[in-house]
């Protein structure tokens, strides 16, 4: 039977650089989503005042609603409440977008992403252009 070799430590300067990954991934990620949650919508924008008024009409009609009407009207109630909630809380997307300028150009170049494919998610060109991508691939 071989005997098993033991695990390798790791050298403080890999534990830096895996941790400098972590924090360019936690930025774009963040960056992101808080695009994701921001991106405009089609139709009316919901005001959080309109989100209270909707919810005053479920309980009113949630008295005469029938078992399928109901279950309906419950889980309509609990995602607005949900969005209600988010809305209060706020995001600073400016901050975010200075951590993801602050990282996106290294994070770019180490995982292979274009400047089309940052567009395609709804990357701002400014923002691009802040970070140091640029359409060409150079910079």
């Amino acid at each position: 039977m071989a005997a098993r070799k033991g695990t390798k430590a790791l050298s403080d300067e890999h534990k830096a650089a895996l941790a400098e990954g972590r924090s360019q991934g936690r930025a774009i990620r963040e960056y992101l989503d808080a695009l994701e949650a921001h991106r405009p919508r089609r139709g009316r924008k919901r005001t959080p005042e309109s989100v209270k008024r909707r919810l005053e009409r479920i309980d009113a009609e949630l008295t005469d609603a029938d078992p399928v009407q109901r279950v309906a009207l419950i889980q309509e109630r609990m995602d607005l409440a949900t969005e209600l909630e988010s809305s209060d809380r706020g995001v600073d997307l400016d901050e975010l977008e200075r951590n993801f300028v602050k990282y996106a150009k290294e994070y770019s170049a180490r995982k292979g992403i274009s400047y089309q494919a940052w567009r395609q998610v709804g990357v701002p060109p400014t923002t691009l252009r802040a970070a140091g991508i640029s359409r060409n691939g150079t910079n």
